[in-house]
């Protein structure tokens, strides 16, 4: 019985220690429940519970009248979930083929049999998170939602779409650098000056995880809205825009130039309704990819014979009635010559038929007679009209001026002189245009502006008023002399090609030789330049263009850079109906008819009858005529036109020049637009059947 009923000690040296692994094990479930408790939730929470940032929209940027500029729409990241699970084996396979086909037909990248390829491998290898395709749009993303699997959603067809919003133009390189873009490390244009405005704030929103790469919201008091961007309402006019834009291409590639800027502005507001800036690339194609109007500060070259005369007219050093030996058209600074680029020079002239016609000797000796003694009165004058500040515009990246005065790095005996006709000096683009449109605003320089308006969801936030820079640049009795230069330019000057036009022009040709830092200057490298306002009797818009490097035909800025500013003002003038002032068009040729391009004679007559008005015309008979203006007013002539002979078609408007031209069998082409005012075949040539015939028409 003893025996029996022993237990051994080791019995209860097991028992013991179950019962100490029972009591540990409890003591750390308590431990756990209660001590760690807190630290596991929390751990439980961040693995299946987080808050997800909810992407806020971006404002947008719009031109003046409403058209979308830049703006964020939504773009998709679209996955498939393939495997078995999600989408059976038979129902895939029924219907994988018609899938493939779909993609192919939609996205135009691969086949069908790619296609299912593709598919049909993330398929066996059990793909949960196949990537099909980057950057689908909201409607293709519609169209895949009807496809076949897909069309039974995220559950049943495995269809992932993951959004995120991208920045589009959508008219592309429309003021494309002006508008510019904001990435985390680069801020360009609008987009990086207003960046804070336009970026609004983001939401969160708290996601449970109910799979690997599933989330579900759910409802949290502390969720937070995302908060939109606030819209940007430019100046930007998008017809003048594309205007400013295609002339300048247009006139850069004709001239086969590096780069070129054109900027159109209001006068009395300052802001910017066009800007254009294209430089050429590798290929011969002209892109927008850096602002020179805004940054590139350069030698301005002789548009800025204009703030030298201004300085000296106020004064009191120099008169435009004043005559100046321009000594046959070179002059030497210690050693240095200064040319005209008329051989010969002028002779003596007034220093305002220096001005017009854009003498370098003539304003560099006057201006060296007047100041040579007080070099530093010059350079103050030149400061004072606010030409050595920066604009302090809303793009970054403006070009520093450089106006350098006596003691200053650089100066020497040269520098007065050459300061004088735009070399030495250094002002950017818009600086200038700003300084002209002071001119053009009676003497108010304003900042150049090219935002008007911020709103939100439609409703105003802030407006941007003009911004005063300097009240008066210099007296009225000196801006009614120079105004009155501006105007001698077109009429009589370096710009007589602009001075046919309904409305009056004012403005300053500019050709200056470009600089290397090695070799100094040469005769290869040019920037031609004009810059103005119109109408000239009642400014409302001034411009400037600037094309550097032109290396086919024309170096200068009335051949070069004038048509632009032409074609931009043609287009300001026709589209925009309160510039047009009756007093500020050019006299009208007196007469009994109304001027009107040559064609044909009863036509003629049948308009001049409408309006009331009987024309003077020849004794001589012609079913063609042209109109001639004389003493006793406006007189139609005959223009023949003969079997086998190219006729004088000059004068004519387009559409009757061609008729006959085309009745003699020629191949007609036309350059320009308005009035026919040269033809490349000389009238009284042989007309044979084919042949060519550029027609020049403005």
């Amino acid at each position: 019985m003893a025996a029996q009923g022993y237990i051994p000690s080791r019995i209860y040296l097991v028992y013991l220690l179950i019962a100490l692994g029972a009591i540990g094990v409890v003591g750390r479930i308590a431990y756990i429940q209660f001590a760690l408790r807190d630290h596991y939730e929390q751990l439980s929470r961040e693995r299946t519970l987080r808050y997800f940032s909810i992407e806020e929209n971006r404002g947008s940027i719009y031109a003046a009248d409403g058209s979308l500029l830049s703006a964020s729409v939504p773009s998709f990241d679209v996955r498939l979930d393939l495997h078995p699970s999600v989408i059976p084996d038979e129902y895939f396979l029924s219907r994988v083929d018609s899938l493939a086909r779909s993609l192919s037909l939609l996205f135009k990248d691969k086949s069908p049999r790619a296609y299912r390829s593709a598919l049909m491998q993330a398929r066996s290898e059990g793909d949960r998170y196949f990537l099909l395709r980057r950057g689908v749009s909201y409607p293709q993303l519609k169209q895949l939602r009807t496809f076949p699997i897909l069309d039974r959603g995220r559950y049943g067809g495995g269809l992932i779409a993951e959004q995120r919003n991208v920045r589009v133009k959508p008219f592309r390189m429309l003021a494309e650098r002006t508008i510019g873009f904001d990435r985390s490390d680069f801020h360009v244009g609008l987009e990086g000056a207003y960046r804070e405005e336009l970026e609004g704030i983001s939401g969160r929103r708290l996601m449970r995880r109910i799979t690997n790469n599933m989330w579900v919201p759910v409802n949290d008091e502390n969720e937070i809205e995302p908060q939109d961007g606030n819209d940007i309402i430019t100046n930007i006019d998008v017809n003048i825009q594309d205007v400013a834009e295609h002339s300048l291409m247009e006139h850069l590639a004709r001239h086969d130039a590096d780069h070129g800027c054109a900027v159109l502005m209001e006068v009395s507001t300052g802001y910017v309704v066009a800007i254009a800036n294209l430089r050429k690339k590798g290929d011969g194609r002209y892109e927008e990819d850096y602002n020179f109007a805004v940054g590139e500060s350069a030698e301005p070259g002789s548009t800025f014979k204009l703030a030298s005369l201004m300085v000296a007219l106020e004064d009191g050093r120099l008169r435009l009635d004043q005559t100046v030996d321009t000594r046959e058209g070179v002059v030497s600074f210690y050693g240095r010559q200064m040319k005209d680029s008329h051989h010969g020079g002028y002779g003596r002239i007034t220093l305002q038929k220096a001005f017009e016609l854009s003498s370098n000797v003539g304003i560099s000796v006057a201006i060296q007679e007047a100041y040579a003694q007080d070099p530093s009165r010059f350079v103050e004058g030149l400061r004072r009209m606010s030409l050595g500040s920066p604009l302090g515009l809303e793009i970054p990246g403006e070009g520093k001026p450089l106006i350098k005065g006596p003691g200053e790095k650089g100066w020497s005996g040269l520098s007065l002189p050459w300061m004088s006709i735009g070399y030495e000096v250094a002002i950017t683009p818009l600086q200038t245009l700003a300084f002209y449109n002071a001119v053009a605003n009676d003497g108010k320089m304003v900042k150049p502006l090219f935002v008007r308006e911020v709103r939100r969801g439609g409703q105003l936030i802030r407006e941007h008023k003009p911004q005063v820079i300097n009240p008066s640049i210099c007296s009225r009795e000196t801006l009614a002399q120079v105004r009155g230069m501006l105007e001698g330019v077109v009429e009589r000057g370096t710009a007589k090609q602009l001075s046919n036009t309904v409305y009056r022009i004012a403005g300053k040709t500019g050709t200056a030789q470009i600089a290397s830092a090695r070799s100094g200057y040469n005769k290869k490298d040019y920037r031609a330049s004009f810059v103005g306002y119109f109408p000239a009797g009642n400014p409302k818009y001034s411009c400037i263009v600037v094309i550097d490097g032109p290396r086919e035909g024309h170096i200068y800025g009335a051949a070069v850079a004038a048509p632009v500013f032409r074609d931009i003002a043609d287009k300001v003038y026709a589209t925009h109906l309160e510039i047009q002032d009756i007093q500020d068009s050019l006299p009208p040729i007196s007469g009994s008819a109304p001027i009107t391009p040559g064609g044909h004679t009863d036509d003629l007559h049948a308009l001049c009858s409408s309006l009331g008005s009987t024309p003077r015309v020849s004794e001589h008979s012609s079913p063609w005529v042209v109109p001639m203006t004389g003493e006793k007013g406006v007189e139609y002539v005959p223009r023949n036109v003969l079997p086998g002979v190219v006729p004088n078609v000059t004068g004519m408007n387009v559409r009757d020049a061609v008729y006959i031209l085309e009745t003699l069998g020629m191949s007609v082409q036309l350059r320009g637009k308005g009035v026919v005012h040269a033809q490349s075949v000389a009238p009284g040539s042989p007309a044979q059947r084919g042949q060519a015939i550029t027609l020049e028409l403005s």
